[in-house]
């Protein structure tokens, strides 16, 4: 099997995940995965799509992740190592769409307007 590349975002992390087969290693930035993110509830967002689908220790994964914090940058990952396992086999596809694992989340920060408070980002509200 050849390398598949994938592209996942979120916010504003963007992950590039290149995903081989291999003994289950996981590299984020030239980091070892458990490094990277030390929270469980992290790690385990990572390794989300890869447990549904029992790939645990099926492919090794190389992962190029910038912008955004952690956990933007954790389901960036997520997102895409969930587009590479159904770009190599279609019937995890049935598997990892009823968790929302395949569904971009749009949301972003709305920008700040001029003339507020400081943290401020709408004008206050009035039914009248």
């Amino acid at each position: 099997m050849e390398t598949v590349h994938k592209i996942g975002r979120r916010k504003t992390a963007v992950a590039r995940v290149y995903l081989s087969d291999g003994d289950g290693t996981i590299t984020i930035n030239k980091r070892e995965f458990k490094n990277y993110f030390t929270t469980a509830s992290l790690q385990y967002k990572v390794q989300q799509p890869l447990m549904l689908t029992d790939n645990v220790s099926s492919y090794n994964i190389k992962v190029s992740v910038y912008g955004g914090g952690v956990t933007g940058q954790a389901e960036a990952i997520r997102l895409a190592i969930t587009r590479a396992l159904v770009a190599i086999n279609v019937e995890n596809k049935a598997v990892l769409k009823p968790e929302g694992l395949l569904t971009r989340d749009p949301r972003m920060v709305e920008r700040k307007k001029f003339g507020q408070k400081k943290a401020r980002k709408r004008f206050q509200f009035s039914k009248r």
